[in-house]
């Protein structure tokens, strides 16, 4: 292993040591003004001089006016506010009022900074740069399309020469789906859509990891590739299983992803210190750029302004990263294909 190679690799080792984080409770649903507010909010349904129609109960416990999602307009019941979604937002939002006036930082709230929402958009900045990276996956995987099929030569079978067509298809399908459920999570975050999103990122990095094996050692045989493939499919179904149907752990699955993720940036960082291929330089600067990103998962901060956090940026750093990486696929699948045609003459 070259230099460049060895210090590539005591990077990714320094990042992965920061990715069992302590496990503490959020500091804001111990707030006693807090938990005041949220009492006095379901007892009166408002919030100051913010009150809630969904929140008006008869002395049985029943709404006044019925379930409080048909008291809404149907174009806003796709959110799912309900009375205690409500009341925690908004006492959150009184109560980081109070303590910025008091010179006071963001605190966590059940798990989660305290946004601010837009049009009903819980992180708005999350969604937009989520939408973003949806378009660039699907520009990406479309121009790899038009490459393999419309540029590129074809065998006699009308079938592409580059020898991971198939695969890089099937990963453009789960990260479009990918980029589309972190939209909409994040939009909103309830327990469906969490469930979707963590599933949906798990089988990406999964299908990801798989990938990373079978291109860096060129594994072209399909017996092989099975073999590399079947265990961490089955692990990678198992986690999905596990998530949702027994319990739902975000923790666990930001541990899982992580691991996979520094995974593929160390295979790919030791490849690219020791082949000759002409695009190299891109897996480099896709690699300093995922460690950049992963870094900005694992030292975590408040939003600015109640809409940018670190994980939002994180979303943001994907952006370029999605096309770096389709941008080396197309250069390979080039470079793989006019390797095969010199052979076959």
């Amino acid at each position: 292993m070259n230099q460049i190679a060895r210090s590539h690799l005591i990077m990714f080792l320094f990042a992965l040591s920061f990715l069992v984080p302590s496990i503490e409770a959020s500091e804001g649903d111990a707030d006693p003004i807090y938990k005041t507010c949220l009492e006095d909010c379901e007892k009166s349904g408002c919030v100051g001089e913010m009150c809630f129609q969904h929140c008006k109960f008869s002395s049985d416990g029943k709404p006044i006016d019925g379930p409080w999602y048909l008291q809404e307009p149907l174009y806003q019941k796709w959110k799912q506010w309900d009375c205690r979604s409500d009341c925690r937002y908004h006492c959150m939002i009184a109560r980081e009022q109070q303590r910025w006036k008091l010179g006071g930082k963001p605190i966590k709230y059940h798990g989660k900074w305290p946004f601010q929402r837009v049009y009903a958009i819980q992180e708005p900045a999350a969604v937009a740069f989520s939408a973003i990276s949806l378009a660039i996956q699907f520009h990406g995987w479309l121009s790899f399309f038009i490459l393999l099929n419309y540029k590129l030569p074809l065998r006699p079978d009308k079938k592409t020469y580059y020898e991971y067509t198939g695969l890089f298809h099937i990963y453009a399908i789960l990260a479009m789906n990918f980029w589309f459920w972190s939209a909409v999570c994040h939009t909103r975050d309830v327990e469906l859509t969490e469930k979707l999103d963590y599933s949906s990122a798990v089988a990406l990095v999964g299908f990801s990891f798989i990938l990373t094996i079978l291109r860096t050692f060129d594994v072209r045989d399909e017996a092989s590739r099975v073999m590399v493939a079947a265990p961490l499919i089955a692990f990678v179904m198992t986690h999905i299983l596990y998530l949702n149907f027994y319990k739902l752990d975000y923790g666990l699955n930001t541990k899982v992803c992580m691991a996979m993720g520094v995974a593929n940036l160390l295979i790919w960082g030791v490849w690219a210190g020791i082949t000759s291929h002409p695009s190299r330089w891109k897996v480099w600067l896709f690699n300093v750029g995922g460690t950049i990103a992963l870094l900005l998962e694992i030292y975590d901060f408040p939003p600015y302004k109640g809409f940018i956090d670190a994980h939002a940026l994180w979303h943001a750093a994907n952006i370029p990263l999605a096309y770096i990486s389709w941008s080396f696929v197309r250069d390979d699948a080039v470079f793989r294909t006019s390797t095969l045609l010199k052979k076959t003459k």
